[in-house]
């Protein structure tokens, strides 16, 4: 009967979903051992296998709940075989609608304010242990933003550098110059940079990250000055020749104040360099991401309210890019490269953290591939008395 039940609920759902859309076909493995076919046919074989492995799963599978699907998977009452990908690109088969969870979101930064709880949530996610960031970055740089690819078979580690040494052109610094850069990470642009004779100020708000960095460029000597502070408050007696910010715009989603800050850290006719990822709508991630992936008041980029801010500001826009489909590849690389160390990942961090960013990472290629979610770059330049 459970099964049974479960076969007309799913059947009912691809024959709605799929009315207009190109079918996925694909299979439930029940608790019971029973395979459930959807879409399947000799001409058109089955994509992945949902495996039911508990009466939860069961549970979350028949509820047609995204979030409550994606924890099913994140505690191991359901598993994914095969193309993940495919599985992730029918999300929205499953509905998503929680708004006790987005008010939830939104309340703490009122009751804290939102530098404090930015730190808080920001840590969240980057205060994993460094070595579990390290299974899936880039060998060269440890860069977690996009590369820039000149080709889909070309490796990570070339598309990175790529893409710091067009942000150095970007800015046009030269050695001796000062550049503050916006979310540290584990130090790709800082220290490639730093070998280039750039003065690099980073800020963080990890304390991972910190101690990271510190520990790095002591280690290898380069003039770089670690402060774990937030961007909207961090003073600086000089003002700095260039800004510098990969992927952290979608963590200060107060566009003005953002702008605000760079005019004032910035010398006249300095340049900042930004990248992102983005959506059309501000406030469509989903919520299982929103709660266990990025919570509190991060943000994609709308790029037009981006725009209209830049407009009222003493920055002119030099150039902006498109850069979906690097993203795209940079995350599949990233997913690769998490799947081929679950071994090491489970034994030393646990099954639930490498579920749990293996969603993330795939779910992040499968939007960018299915055009769910957007990427850009951009350059601004500080004019100040334009505005």
């Amino acid at each position: 009967m459970r099964r049974r039940t479960l076969a007309d609920v799913i059947s009912r759902r691809y024959d709605e979903f799929f009315r207009d859309r190109t079918p996925i076909p694909f299979e439930i493995l029940t608790g019971d051992g029973a395979t459930l076919s959807f879409g399947v046919s000799e001409s058109t074989p089955s994509r992945f296998r949902v495996v039911v492995r508990d009466d939860a799963g069961h549970d979350a599978l028949i509820s047609l709940d995204q979030l409550q699907v994606a924890m099913a998977y994140l505690r191991g009452h359901l598993d994914v075989e095969g193309d993940l990908a495919a599985a992730l690109n029918m999300r929205r088969f499953f509905s998503d609608l929680h708004p006790v969870a987005f008010l939830g979101r939104w309340a703490p930064s009122l009751w804290h304010g939102r530098t404090g709880h930015d730190r808080r949530t920001i840590s969240q996610h980057y205060d994993e242990d460094s070595d579990f960031f390290l299974t899936f970055l880039d060998n060269r740089h440890r860069c977690y933003t996009q590369g820039v690819f000149t080709g889909d078979d070309e490796p990570l580690e070339d598309a990175i550098t790529r893409k710091l040494d067009i942000a150095l052109d970007d800015l046009q610094v030269k050695p001796g110059d000062r550049v503050l850069e916006v979310g540290g990470g584990w130090g790709a642009f800082a220290e490639h940079a730093a070998r280039r004779g750039i003065d690099v100020t980073t800020v963080t708000l990890a304390v991972e990250s910190e101690k990271f960095l510190n520990d790095l460029f002591q280690r290898e000597r380069l003039p770089v000055t670690v402060v774990r502070q937030h961007i909207l408050k961090y003073e600086s007696e000089q003002r700095f020749d260039a800004i510098v910010n990969m992927g952290v715009t979608e963590h200060l989603p107060d566009y003005r104040a953002t702008l605000r800050t760079y005019a004032r850290l910035l010398k006249p006719g300095g340049r900042v360099y930004l990248d992102a990822l983005a959506m059309r709508r501000k406030h469509t991630a989903s919520t299982f991401f929103k709660q266990h992936v990025y919570p509190g008041r991060s943000a994609p980029l709308l790029l037009h309210s981006y725009l209209r801010q830049v407009a009222r500001s003493p920055f002119d826009l030099l150039s902006v890019e498109d850069d979906r489909h690097n993203y795209y590849l940079t995350c599949r690389a990233w997913a690769q490269r998490l799947d081929a160390r679950r071994e090491e990942i489970v034994a030393r961090w646990g099954e639930e953290l490498y579920r749990r960013f293996r969603i993330f990472l795939w779910g992040s290629a499968s939007g960018f591939d299915t055009r769910l979610v957007q990427a850009y770059r951009w350059t601004l330049q500080y004019n100040p008395g334009t505005a």
